[in-house]
C-alpha cells in the first residue's frame, strides 16, 4: 500500500523535472488512437441515429475505458509478483506519464513567447494547440485569456484530479480517469458528428469530475496564500461564478483563477464555427495582460505542490492507521 504513494511523489517529481515525453508510445496518446480507431468501428456498426450514436458512446467507453484500465492492472499485478522493486518503479513512471504539470506550463508559456514577439498569427498557433475553441480571430487578450483559461481548467483536469484518483487508487485507477477525460476532449462536443455519439463520454467526465473539480478550487483558494495572489477576491468569485460554465465542473477552477489575478475570463466563443454565448468569470479589476498567463502558472504550480503534500498525507494516514 505504501508503494503506491511512494510512486505518485517519484512520479510526481519526475514530472516537474523532466516533463511530458513526446513520442507515438506515450499512453496518453495511444489512448488517444485507441479512441480514433475505436470510433471508426462503431460508428459502422451503429445505426446512424440519435440512438444508435448514442449507444455508440457507450461502446467507446467500454472498449477505451476497459482496455486503459485493464492493461496497466495486469502490468501492476505481474511487477508485484516478480519483486516490489519493478512495481514501484512501473507505478512511478505509470504516475509520470499521468500528470502534465510543466507540460501544461510548457505549452502556454509558448502561448506567452509568441504574444511578446507581437506575431498574432504565431500567437493564434500556439494558443490552439491548447483549447478546444477557434482562435483564428482572437485578439492579443482572447489569446491571452484562452491561455489563462486552459491553464486553469486543467489545473483540475491535468494534474490535481489524476493526482487524486491515483492517491485513491494508484496509477490503475489514474489510467481510468484519464482515458475517459481523453474521450470528453475528443468526442464530448455538442456540434455535430459528436452530438448524440459524445454524450454519454462528456456525461461520465462531468460525474467523474464532480468532486475533484471542488477539491481543486479549494486547493487552489489555499494556495494563493503561499504564491503571493488575491486570495480573498479567488474566495469571493469562487462562490459567486462557479457556475458560469456549460460544464458542471470548468468553472469551479476558472473562477478562482479570475479571483485570484483580478482579472474577468470567459465570455463568449467560437467552437467549430458557431458562436457560443457565454458567462463571463471573475470582474474586471485590471485589463488582462501577457504576464498573466505567467501568473496563472504561478498559481498552477501552487497548487500542484500542495495538492501532492495534501493527497499523500492523507493516503499514508489511511494506509497507516488501516
Amino acid at each position: 500500500m505504501y508503494i503506491t504513494g511512494f510512486a505518485l511523489l517519484i512520479g510526481f517529481v519526475l514530472d516537474l523535472i523532466i516533463g511530458d515525453p513526446q513520442g507515438w508510445w506515450h499512453p496518453i496518446r495511444l489512448i488517444g488512437n485507441l479512441i480514433s480507431y475505436g470510433e471508426k468501428a462503431i460508428r459502422k456498426i451503429v445505426p446512424k441515429t440519435a440512438r444508435g450514436e448514442f449507444i455508440g458512446g457507450i461502446l467507446l467507453v467500454i472498449l477505451v475505458s476497459g482496455l486503459s484500465t485493464l492493461v496497466p492492472l495486469a502490468l501492476v499485478i505481474l511487477a508485484g509478483k516478480i519483486h516490489w522493486g519493478l512495481k514501484l518503479a512501473l507505478e512511478s513512471i505509470m504516475c509520470y506519464y499521468l500528470l502534465a504539470t510543466k507540460s501544461l506550463k510548457d505549452e502556454s508559456m509558448k502561448v506567452h513567447t509568441a504574444l511578446m514577439t507581437g506575431d498574432i498569427e504565431k500567437s493564434r498557433y500556439a494558443v490552439s494547440m491548447i483549447v478546444g475553441r477557434d482562435t483564428k480571430s482572437l485578439t492579443e487578450e482572447g489569446v491571452t485569456k484562452a491561455a489563462v483559461e486552459t491553464v486553469a481548467e486543467n489545473t483540475s483536469d491535468g494534474i490535481l484530479a489524476p493526482m487524486l484518483f491515483m492517491a485513491i487508487g494508484g496509477p490503475v485507477l489514474g489510467f481510468f480517469y484519464k482515458s475517459v477525460n481523453t474521450m470528453d476532449s475528443m468526442v464530448g462536443y455538442i456540434e455535430e458528428p459528436y452530438t448524440h455519439f459524445g454524450t454519454f463520454p462528456a456525461k461520465l467526465d462531468d460525474v467523474l469530475n464532480y468532486i475533484p473539480a471542488r477539491i481543486s478550487a479549494f486547493l487552489m483558494i489555499f494556495a494563493t496564500i503561499f504564491v503571493g495572489m488575491d486570495t480573498k477576491n479567488a474566495w469571493k468569485m469562487y462562490f459567486r461564478d462557479r457556475y458560469n460554465h456549460a460544464s458542471p465542473n470548468s468553472a469551479h477552477t476558472e473562477a478562482v483563477m479570475a479571483g485570484a489575478l483580478d482579472i474577468q475570463l470567459a465570455g463568449d466563443a467560437y467552437y467549430f464555427g458557431v458562436l457560443h454565448k457565454k458567462k463571463t468569470i471573475g470582474d474586471p479589476i485590471r485589463p488582462i495582460e501577457i504576464d498573466d498567463i505567467k501568473k496563472a502558472n504561478k498559481l498552477l504550480y501552487g497548487a500542484a505542490i500542495v495538492s501532492i503534500i495534501v493527497f499523500l498525507a492523507i493516503r499514508f494516514a489511511i494506509v497507516y492507521f488501516i
